[in-house]
């Protein structure tokens, strides 16, 4: 059986990633959720390894320089990047590890790691995609506009993608990704070897 393995889950910014992945991590203990460094200032009441591990772009660039990254990508103008040992090592222990991460850096994974499993996470609109970051009250008119943008380009790679699931209602939605868990852990290749 196939026990441990990287799920990608990406989509546009707004869309809910953090609030699903969450969710998740409450429903199922079986999962570990890899924390991401960023170049980006500190949201209030984030903190530094639970939210984000938050570096100064020297500190950043030195880690690239040393490949401490599974992937990285400069997104709205910040550094975002996966610490490649903890992935690697919590999977290799047999653990499902969730990286909620942009569609830029899902496309870097992609190219090292295939055998990962790929959620692209859509809004039911795009509309409603506006409302959601407006909602945050965190950026201004340019930065939204910016980020819905952003939005419409990553929506022309959701081919590259395993599975793609709405997000227009949180419980349902983690169902959704909870079945898609299910049913990769049943696929015949993940059961070669295994002794009957």
């Amino acid at each position: 059986m196939r026990d441990g393995f990287l799920l990608v889950l990406s989509g546009p910014s707004g869309v809910g990633k953090g609030t699903v992945c969450e969710a998740l991590m409450k429903h199922r203990k079986d999962i570990k959720y890899s924390i991401s460094a960023t170049t980006r200032k500190k949201r209030p009441l984030e903190k530094n390894g639970e939210n984000y591990y938050f570096m100064s772009q020297e500190e950043f660039k030195e880690s690239i320089e040393n490949k401490e990254f599974l992937e990285y990508a400069q997104v709205h103008g910040n550094y975002y990047g996966t610490p490649k040992r903890f992935v690697t090592e919590s999977v290799d222990s047999g653990d499902i590890v969730i990286l909620e991460i942009d569609v830029q850096g899902a496309l870097q994974v992609k190219e090292n790691c295939p055998e990962a499993v790929y959620i692209f996470l859509l809004p039911p609109d795009l509309q409603e995609l506006r409302n959601r970051i407006e909602k945050r009250s965190t950026e201004d008119e340019d930065t939204i506009n910016l980020r819905m943008n952003n939005a419409q380009t990553e929506l022309t790679f959701i081919d590259k993608y395993d599975y793609a699931v709405i997000n227009d209602d949180v419980d349902k939605t983690v169902g959704k990704i909870e079945s898609i868990i299910e049913a990769e852990k049943l696929k015949v290749t993940s059961i070669q070897g295994v002794e009957l």
